[in-house]
């Protein structure tokens, strides 16, 4: 079955309509199933079991499934695709729990990130005190990361999993520690050399002994070298 046919049969994409693909691709090389398994945990599909999955029958989904299913028949393999316009209530409501749990998994790696490595690269940086632009620019890029592969995950979040809030939080924290560490940093010169100095304060009694100075007058012409 086409994947033009299985689009057709979709009553309500932005509903609880459901599309099942069960395929088959060559055991060797190894490396075409893991590509195709790839392809498919990346688009957010559900397995059901080895080679049969499941993902909801939204168009941007079908639009992925036809590129995937393109890639298995180029391998040699095969595939069908099964229209579920909808699930019983029961098998719908486990259904959906799933992918709120695939989901939830996903974003508590993002967690971990976050937690374990991000947070604590910002310490030790500020316990060495490398407050150069250049590991600023490696921190931001590490978070500019986290912030696509929790993109990514969201795209596929269609059901309003629990853990999405927890990783919005973790990342405005981690935002905030940034900011300290650029602010840091600036402070301290950053790679543009050590910070101006300030000039150190001049105690009042000082100040007043200089007014006591008498002024100070000009020279002769010819001690400026002026002949």
């Amino acid at each position: 079955m086409s994947v033009e046919s299985s689009r057709a049969g979709v009553n309500d994409p932005e509903g609880l309509a459901w599309v099942v693909l069960v395929y088959r691709v060559p055991t060797e090389p190894g490396s075409k199933r893991v590509a195709v398994w790839r392809e498919l945990k990346r688009m957010g599909a559900l397995y059901l079991q080895q080679c049969v999955c499941l993902l909801p029958g939204r168009p941007e989904i079908l639009d992925e499934l036809e590129r995937v299913t393109a890639k298995i028949a180029a391998m040699e393999g095969e595939y069908t695709l099964l229209d579920v316009p909808h699930l019983r209530p029961g098998d719908s409501e486990r259904m959906i729990a799933a992918f709120r749990e695939l989901r939830d998994k996903e974003y508590a790696e993002i967690v971990e990130e976050c937690e374990t490595k991000f947070v604590k690269e910002i310490e030790f940086e500020h316990f060495r005190q490398n407050y150069t632009y250049g590991e600023a620019e490696e921190i931001r890029q590490d978070l500019d990361k986290i912030k696509r592969w929790f993109a990514s995950v969201v795209a596929r979040d269609w059901f309003g999993a629990e853990r999405r809030g927890e990783v919005e939080r973790w990342i405005a924290r981690c935002e905030d520690l940034l900011a300290e560490f650029e602010d840091a940093v600036y402070r301290h010169g950053g790679d543009d050399g050590p910070p101006m100095r300030q000039p150190d304060a001049v105690a009042p009694h000082a100040i007043d002994g200089l007014r006591r100075l008498p002024a100070r007058q000009p020279r002769a012409a010819s001690e400026e070298g002026i002949g």
